[in-house]
């Protein structure tokens, strides 16, 4: 999978899920703030991970994560890691 694919995929379950303008998700964006995220909302976007690209995620996976682009690097760093099994 393309990284343009994996941004563009990342950022349509997001919209779709945490009901977010597409113009406010940004690399430079805190993810935490445009997304508006409680500690439920964190469970939520691991499940729609996991169910969007089939990997587990840890909770503490998220500590270095602060923007979108964190976001992205690490989902895309984690389907890597998956492929190369």
């Amino acid at each position: 999978m393309e990284v343009n694919e994996i941004i563009t995929r990342t950022n349509a379950f997001l919209v779709e899920e945490f009901e977010v303008a597409p113009g406010n998700i940004t690399p430079g964006a805190n993810l935490k703030a445009t997304l508006e995220l409680d500690s439920l909302d964190y469970i939520d976007l691991v499940v729609v991970i996991e169910n969007n690209f089939g990997f587990k995620v840890k909770p503490e996976d998220f500590a270095g994560i602060v923007t979108f682009q964190d976001f992205y690097d690490y989902v895309i760093a984690r389907l890597n890691q998956k492929a190369l099994v």
